[in-house]
């Protein structure tokens, strides 16, 4: 029987290649490779500096633990995300809420942020940061954002989990042109894979040197930033609590040979995406809205289903699983998990992400889907809601 994931790796031998030489090499961790991955991302996304961690959840944490969030802090973000992009507030003691979506992108709705953000200062409560999730692989409006980061004073973490490749205003996202910093994640379903792994990226020197201390058990060997003198040439200090999120050598290895092609994977994504738009454009469906001014790395194709359909959603998501296709569900609102409604959080607070997570599929979308598989993928949908 066919079995088409929602998403899935794509593994060449020169990847392969490129981990064993590792293996066989003297390093397995904190060797050149780490270092060398670093710049590459770097130098394509367009921003000076980068840190690897050992995946997207530790560089949303310590992101937040350089710009120090801490108890007393509130920082927002988007309540159509994974949960990572609010539990990386609460590690650090900090408090979280959320900000509704646009209705067509279902990215975070700048207009509902700007409304938040006058009756917060009203009330004294503005956040010290925002974190803006690129859903699906499109950019959020970040000029807007970065104008509003200015009038009220927030830092902006652009969580790119979903966006490596995409562009926004002709600038690739990770250049931090119009934020704090940017986080990228390396899971085997992203657009390009370490295994496990992410990265965050800024301009900012200083961010930079915590985001490397919060990597490493806040430790330094720089005699600069000890408060003690330095007793030798074996000597650290520990300055801050830091943690160990270190990426290995032959995640860095796997990172830099899917780097090569990161083009090719966003290049065919696209093509995958225009065909379904082709495909699917005489049914009863929301098709995915990429804004003019930006472009989409395509990391999710998710549809929303109208009318009769939408209160078939199980249904459809059951005999579509049963023809062989594994379609998903991004997301379930992050304020609607039993967790968050312990914080306070309840079903209805915000309508919009709750409206379009009840009647949305994430069909599937990865770099080797074939036209053939497609063409199931297509074929099943038409016969679910027939």
């Amino acid at each position: 029987m066919i079995s088409i994931p929602y998403a899935r790796q794509s593994i060449v031998q020169e990847d392969i290649d490129a981990v064993v030489e590792v293996l066989k090499s003297d390093w397995l961790t904190q060797g050149p490779t780490v270092p060398l991955f670093e710049e590459e991302v770097a130098a394509y996304c367009g921003a000076r500096h980068a840190v690897a961690v050992t995946n997207g959840t530790s560089a949303l944490h310590i992101a937040c633990r350089a710009l120090g969030v801490g108890p007393g802090d509130l920082v927002w973000t988007s309540t159509n995300t994974f949960v990572a992009s609010a539990n990386c507030v609460l590690f650090c003691g900090g408090s979280i809420d959320f900000v509704d979506v646009e209705p067509d992108t279902h990215n975070l709705d700048v207009v509902a942020l700007e409304k938040k953000l006058v009756d917060a200062e009203r009330c004294g409560r503005l956040p010290k940061a925002l974190v803006a999730v690129h859903f699906g692989g499109q950019p959020c409006d970040m000029e807007r954002i970065a104008e509003l980061a200015r009038t009220y004073g927030f830092a902006v973490v652009e969580d790119a989990s979903h966006a490596l490749g995409a562009s926004y205003r002709n600038d690739r996202v990770g250049s931090c042109r119009y934020s704090d910093l940017a986080i990228l994640s390396f899971h085997p379903v992203k657009i390009v894979t370490t295994g496990e792994g992410g990265m965050v990226l800024c301009n900012d020197a200083a961010l930079y040197e915590r985001l490397l201390l919060f990597r490493s058990h806040g430790i330094t060997r720089d005699p600069q930033l000890m408060p003690d003198p330095c007793e030798g040439p074996w000597f650290y200090e520990q300055i801050e609590l830091g943690y160990n999120y270190r990426m290995t050598e032959m995640q860095a290895a796997l990172g830099r040979s899917q780097l090569r092609r990161v083009e090719e994977f966003v290049a065919r994504r696209g093509e995958i995406a225009a065909r379904y738009e082709r495909e699917l454009a005489d049914l009863p469906l929301e098709l995915p809205v990429v804004r003019r001014d930006r472009t989409s790395a395509w990391h999710l194709y998710p549809i929303v289903l109208n009318g009769v359909a939408a209160q078939r959603r199980e249904e459809v998501f059951r005999a579509l699983t049963a023809d062989g296709v594994r379609v998903n569900v991004h997301y379930i609102p992050v304020h609607t998990q039993p967790y968050y409604r312990r914080l306070g959080f309840r079903k209805g607070d915000y309508p919009v992400a709750e409206s379009y997570y009840a009647r949305t599929l994430s069909l599937p979308m990865y770099y080797e889907l074939s036209e053939r598989e497609q063409d199931h993928v297509v074929a099943a949908l038409r016969a679910a809601l027939a």
